[in-house]
């Protein structure tokens, strides 16, 4: 293909809305526009892709960091758009929100009798726990919502220590959204001060640890009001129970039990379906340096970035049209850069672009029989006998 005709428009800032480099680069190199639409060398990039992600080894062809699971690909990006969970040891991953962690029961107690305790002003796990002297471990906290297919309220109790994950939650029940002061009051609970005890009506379902932590402290339903010592399955019983809480970094690995790490990542994959734009980021996100993108050759839109230097002594343009049709009919992806720019100008771009070889048509090595070519990542040019291009390429 060539530059003129395919409209190319390489920028020499970065966009001051590049959120990362290997955006900005991408921009730069005219493959989006600074509104994340795709370009035509951009739209080629993800054809290439595409084509490629018939191999069962697809993301193994890039050498570059990803995280995976059986239904899931992830790139490690800190301002990516999904929170992962993994485990450096056995290579369990999972989006945060669905994460499974290995949990500990705070403590084998017996089951202790139930005591109502005035708690003034303690709506909250933390103002309890302080005004109770007792660790968040040992407290139960109480989420309240309203499902949304048959309006059923909705009790999850979890650990005070712990956050619920409404993924897991919606999983397992259904979409649902957060209880109004009027429900939770027709239920028999009370905002701040609400548990499972007693109540009038809802589907109760608690975190899989709360079964194995005895005498927690939660709400009477009553303002102001505590329970100490509450047991789940003698002082009420749910009717569901389910792992319901967030993993975070440090929890143990549901199989190995090694801590686990967190992470911001893209999302390049699904069981169904590829997201082809955030691979070709993932892709320019590793491989840049700082004069541009250095993309592999097996995720690169063309082979090789063809060049002439214009010169008043030689028609390097034809001989390097010439080449150009050699290439193409070599089945070698080239982009002839066709236009009459200063040396200069066209090294850059050359650059930016990312092709993994360049070849530069001059007239001081065509005196010679020769053109220049480089590997974008190589240091020197070599000289090779024109003639002898599309052989020394098959190397």
């Amino acid at each position: 293909m060539k530059y003129k005709d395919f409209n190319l428009q390489t920028q020499r800032e970065f966009p001051n809305n590049a959120r990362t480099a290997g955006f900005g680069w991408l921009v730069r190199a005219g493959y989006l526009t600074r509104e994340n639409e795709i370009l035509p060398l951009g739209e080629l990039a993800l054809s290439r892709l595409k084509n490629l992600s018939t191999d069962p080894s697809f993301f193994s062809l890039f050498n570059f960091p990803f995280f995976q699971n059986e239904h899931e690909t992830f790139f490690p990006l800190e301002a990516g758009s999904v929170e992962v969970i993994h485990c450096p040891a056995c290579g369990y991953v999972e989006r945060l929100e669905l994460a499974q962690v290995k949990k500990t029961p705070f403590s084998a107690e017996s089951p202790l009798p139930l005591e109502k305790v005035l708690t003034p002003d303690c709506p909250t796990i933390e103002s309890l726990a302080n005004f109770l002297n007792l660790p968040k471990e040992k407290t139960a906290k109480a989420v309240m919502f309203t499902r949304l297919a048959d309006n059923r309220f909705v009790f999850v109790v979890v650990r005070g220590d712990m956050q619920l994950s409404e993924a897991k939650l919606k999983r397992l029940v259904g979409d649902v959204r957060v209880a109004t002061a009027e429900e939770i009051s027709a239920a028999g609970a009370a905002a701040g001060y609400a548990s499972p005890i007693g109540l009038k009506s809802g589907l109760v379902i608690v975190d899989d640890l709360i079964p194995q932590s005895p005498n927690l402290a939660a709400g009477a339903n009553e303002a102001g009001y505590h329970l100490l010592n509450t047991n789940c399955g003698r002082d009420y019983s749910p009717e569901l129970v389910a792992d319901l809480t967030q993993a975070k970094a440090g929890d143990s690995c549901f199989g190995c039990g090694s801590p686990l790490s967190a992470s911001s990542a893209l999302s390049l994959a699904t069981r169904s379906e590829f997201d082809f734009q955030n691979i070709l980021l993932a892709l320019a996100e590793t491989f840049h340096d700082d004069k541009g993108l250095t993309l592999p050759k097996s995720a690169a839109p063309f082979d090789v970035y063809l060049m002439h230097v214009p010169s008043k002594q030689m028609d390097t343009r034809a001989q390097a049209e010439e080449l150009y049709n050699r290439l193409q009919a070599a089945g070698i992806r080239a982009l002839f850069d066709d236009r009459d720019e200063r040396a200069g100008v066209k090294f850059n771009d050359a650059d930016l672009v990312g092709c993994p070889i360049r070849i530069t048509v001059g007239e001081k090595a065509l005196q010679n029989g020769m053109v220049e070519v480089k590997e974008r990542m190589g240091k020197e040019n070599q000289l090779v006998k024109i003639e002898e291009v599309i052989p020394f390429l098959g190397k």
